[in-house]
Formats: structure tokens, C-alpha cells, sequence
């Protein structure tokens, strides 16, 4: 089992770049794969970006693509998602969610491990 906990978030103009971080506990952190999901207010939670747990594939939702980069470092238990040309169509809480092993899943009912999330607030 693995415990997750988000941070980085918060208000920037549009155009502006964040780097949020999740940084997960247990010896077996290697083992997982990683995503990001977001939540606007009045929406439902949609995927964002993942990552494998070798960090050799990653793969995105189309309107973060060329925008958003997701990495991990094994060694800190640590995942990032690094977020330039924000816009205020970004603006959601982002969490950070884990699974044993495997790649390309972008279903929030995939991933049984989440963190509590972090608030991304992009302004015009």
C-alpha cells in the first residue's frame, strides 16, 4: 500500500508554469504506476497525464498535451507534473493517484491509491 500527498499548487496568471509534486511513501513506489486526474468545480474528475513505473512511458490528455510533463524519481518517492502555458481553463484541484504496476491507464476506477489533492487556480 502506498500514501501520497500532493503539493506545489497555486495561483498564477495565465501563461504562467507550476511544478506540483506527490511525494509517496512505502518501499515499493518503483513498483507503481503513477497519474495525475483534475477536478474543476461542478465536473467530474478527468485525466490529466501517466507516467509507468520505470518513468519510460508517459502519456497525456490532449488538452495538456505539448504542456503539461509528468516524471517521477524513484529514489525520492517522488512524482512531478510540470504545467507551463497555463490557462484558466486549468484551474481544478490536481491529484495524484497510484496502482501496481502497468501503463496507459487514464480511468479514475483504475487507480485505488489517491492523495488529497492540491489547488491550481489560473487567472486571466
Amino acid at each position: 500500500q502506498v500514501q501520497l500527498v500532493e503539493s506545489g499548487g497555486g495561483l498564477v496568471q495565465a501563461g504562467g508554469s507550476l511544478r506540483l509534486s506527490c511525494a509517496a511513501s512505502g518501499r515499493t513506489f518503483s513498483s507503481y504506476a503513477m497519474a495525475w486526474f483534475r477536478q474543476a468545480p461542478g465536473k467530474e474528475r478527468e485525466f490529466v497525464g501517466g507516467i509507468s513505473w520505470s518513468g519510460d512511458n508517459t502519456y497525456y490528455a490532449d488538452s495538456v498535451k505539448g504542456r503539461f510533463t509528468i516524471s517521477r524519481d524513484n529514489a525520492k518517492n517522488t512524482v512531478y507534473l510540470q504545467m507551463n502555458s497555463l490557462k484558466p481553463e486549468d484551474t481544478a484541484v490536481y491529484y495524484c493517484a497510484g496502482r501496481m504496476g502497468g501503463s496507459y491507464y487514464n480511468q479514475v476506477y483504475e487507480y485505488p491509491y489517491w492523495g488529497q489533492g492540491t489547488q491550481v487556480t489560473v487567472s486571466s
